[in-house]
């Protein structure tokens, strides 16, 4: 269901009703899509530590690179 703005004031709750039951309704103005109106979906919490022991590293990740030091401080470093 499309609904331009106009009537989406005057019938908010009724819109409401229609979306709380499934339907879905966009809001448009001047005929043009702009909103949807969906359920409200609460925030869940972010679980912390999905990627322990996927992520993989070598030991000498801090090691410096002979080659990339050339390139920025030259030869002589």
């Amino acid at each position: 269901m499309v609904v331009n703005v106009s009537e989406a004031k005057a019938k908010l709750s009724q819109l409401i009703e229609m979306v709380y039951h499934g339907e879905k309704v966009t809001i448009a103005k001047n005929n043009l899509p702009i909103v949807d109106l969906v359920p409200h979906e609460p925030a869940r919490k972010r679980k912390l530590g999905l990627a322990r022991g996927k992520v993989h590293y070598r030991e000498d990740i801090m090691a410096e690179d002979k080659e990339i030091e050339a390139m920025f401080y030259g030869e002589d470093s």
